[in-house]
């Protein structure tokens, strides 16, 4: 149906590229790790061995990797996207980053005669593998219209949320809602074992009142059995944080919340635990309580 290609193969991008294989796309994959390219020809793709041949004939560029540097550099950088791209090929950022980026960068798309969307997502590692994202776009309505066939294969729920850097913005405040949650259930969890409570009896109580979230659904099985491996690692929603509070402080707005789980979010970080899930941030509760 359409040639794509798939920059950054990673627990988010690897699934995303297979799903658009399963929807009968043509997708070249590349990624600094090659077995991640192995995955996805296995998966009935093809690979790539640079960015440059990756999207010599692409029609699509699907970009998913960690933060803002890395964008860049895949997308202006030397051999990358806007060097190699046929005029008119759309590009879509799935990369969580900074909005101003985004924005700079969809201005230097345009002046090459390509097109760009940044189209953020949420739902972790489950959401990707169940095509069940979130996925929050900026950019042209002509453009959204275009790629919703693409978005359609890897989420459920997709809106376009305004011009080129509102997707990012729109990523940052749900950036900042999932992580005070994640506090909250953490400090819940903790709280409710020192008392001695039937901890899972509680959270099934809980999730049926207004204290129930699809954080407490998705985060509550991590937090009762201790397993952290990452569906959305500390490190990358520190960054996300980050993102958050510097917005926050350009636009004047105070975010106290957000100021002080950016904080617990970058403690988890310093003492190791950057690798692991976030609701990992339970431990720093523990530490805290001297648990």
């Amino acid at each position: 149906m359409t040639n794509i290609a798939f920059i950054g193969l990673g627990i988010m991008g690897l699934p995303m590229s297979v799903h658009l294989v399963e929807a009968g796309h043509t997708v070249t994959g590349y990624n600094r790790s090659p077995e991640k390219v192995a995955s996805l020809v296995e998966a009935g793709g093809t690979g790539a061995e640079s960015v440059a041949e990756a999207v010599k004939d692409a029609e699509v560029v699907c970009v998913m990797v960690p933060d803002s540097p890395d964008v860049q550099d895949v997308l202006a950088g030397e051999g990358g996207v806007f060097e190699n791209a046929a005029s008119g090929t759309l590009v879509v950022d799935f990369s969580s980053i900074r909005p101003d980026v985004t924005v700079a960068l969809a201005e230097q798309a345009r002046e090459r005669g390509l097109r760009m969307l940044d189209a953020p997502v949420s739902g972790g590692e489950a959401g990707a593998k169940n095509a069940a994202l979130s996925i929050m776009v900026g950019g042209e309505a002509a453009d959204f219209d275009a790629a919703r066939p693409y978005f359609d294969a890897v989420g459920k729920t997709v809106v376009h949320v305004g011009p080129s850097g509102s997707g990012q913005t729109v990523k940052a405040a749900n950036q900042l809602i999932v992580a005070a949650n994640i506090e909250a259930l953490a400090e819940a969890v903790v709280f409710l074992e020192a008392y001695g409570v039937d901890t899972a009896a509680a959270l099934d109580v809980l999730g049926g009142g207004l204290a129930g979230s699809k954080v407490l659904d998705q985060k509550r099985s991590n937090m009762l059995d201790r397993s952290f491996d990452p569906g959305f690692r500390i490190e990358l929603h520190h960054k996300d944080l980050g993102i958050v509070t510097a917005a926050a402080r350009e636009a004047g707005v105070v975010v106290p919340l957000g100021g002080l789980v950016a904080q617990l979010m970058a403690s988890a970080k310093a003492v190791g635990d950057g690798g692991l899930d976030h609701s990992a941030l339970l431990r720093g509760v523990e530490r805290l309580s001297g648990r």
